[in-house]
């Protein structure tokens, strides 16, 4: 590992506003080291393909603030398949790349353990996703971005619900964890969440609603994850109306905004430390392991672990929601 002069950098998987600040990191703290660096565009489909470009500090000049990917980005059933990763492999070594620097999210981070054990090949992630559900790190790149925007334009319909006395159902990300629409719940001061990790009964939010009116609290919002288990907000807006036809109900799907925008300052600086770490990771001759942060302290995580082990939700927060829906 002493030996590494050239390694490359990929995004893979869903886009997430501060993988743009992480490969910078990267690129700089790389040539800083008297490193050659590569950027693979299009993830592990354009490492399949050959699309490889030699990058310099100018070619990540005024990205820090972009959002999405300028390496693009891809998800590729190709490599999925022994082959697929013997022509990424191929490709690798015909541009002499001796490390690469994975950043995106479970997906990607499947695909780099797989590729990394079978070709002894040197593979680091950085998590970039903004579902912030990778174990072995509090925050995700993206994360903090998506719920500043998910809570923006929930403040934005709170302003309408309350002129028109309505009850909104504001649809979040998240197939598979909770974490968006959690923390979007909270923030904006959400009357109920609803959640994967948690099955939430539509009989006690018809009791709690009819418990807020009694109050005179005429309109509401309901924040939901689009993979809960009672179903998405449309349908869990419909269920709500057939029981209490007298309510005004609007739903509102928020969708792929939550994926874009100028990244925050939380993700700037994040994405700015693990592309930092990652390149240094390297250089200290580990391999098959996934970055985090953990109580603000860059940690490593194996691969292994990192994809087979279940980040939980906070329990205190879960239950803090409740209380402050009342």
């Amino acid at each position: 590992m002493n030996n590494i002069k050239r390694i490359a950098v990929f995004t893979s998987g869903g886009d997430a506003p501060g993988m743009n600040a992480a490969v910078r990191a990267v690129v700089r703290t790389a040539i800083y080291h008297d490193l050659h660096v590569y950027g693979i565009i299009g993830g592990y489909d354009g490492m399949i393909k050959g699309n490889i470009k030699r990058l310099e500090i100018g070619d990540v000049a005024n990205i820090i603030q972009r959002g999405g990917t300028m390496l693009k980005t891809a998800r590729s059933s190709e490599f999925m398949t022994i082959e697929g990763r013997k022509q990424a492999y191929e490709n690798l070594v015909a541009n002499d790349i001796d490390a690469c620097v994975a950043i995106g999210g479970n997906g990607t981070y499947k695909g780099a353990d797989v590729f990394g054990k079978e070709f002894d090949f040197p593979m680091v992630g950085i998590p970039g996703t903004i579902d912030n559900d990778i174990y072995g790190t509090d925050y995700t790149i993206g994360f903090d971005t998506a719920i500043n925007t998910a809570i923006e334009a929930v403040d934005k319909i709170r302003d309408t619900a309350d002129s028109h006395n309505r009850l909104f159902f504001v649809e979040v990300m998240g197939r598979h964890s909770g974490f968006i629409a959690l923390h979007t719940g909270i923030g904006s001061g959400a009357g109920g969440i609803f959640i994967p990790e948690v099955n939430n009964s539509i009989e006690d939010l018809i009791h709690d609603l009819r418990k807020a009116s009694r109050r005179q609290k005429l309109f509401n919002l309901i924040i939901v994850a689009e993979g809960n288990q009672n179903g998405d907000a449309t349908t869990i807006a419909q269920r709500v109306k057939e029981s209490n036809p007298e309510y005004d109900v609007r739903v509102t799907i928020i969708g792929h905004l939550q994926r874009g925008g100028s990244p925050t300052a939380m993700d700037r600086v994040l994405a700015s430390r693990m592309g930092h770490s990652a390149v240094l990771t390297v250089l200290r001759g580990d391999g098959g392991v996934a970055l985090g942060v953990i109580n603000d302290k860059i940690i490593v995580t194996p691969f292994e672990d990192a994809v087979n082990k279940t980040k939980h939700l906070n329990k205190e927060l879960l239950k803090m929601a409740e209380v402050l829906a009342m």
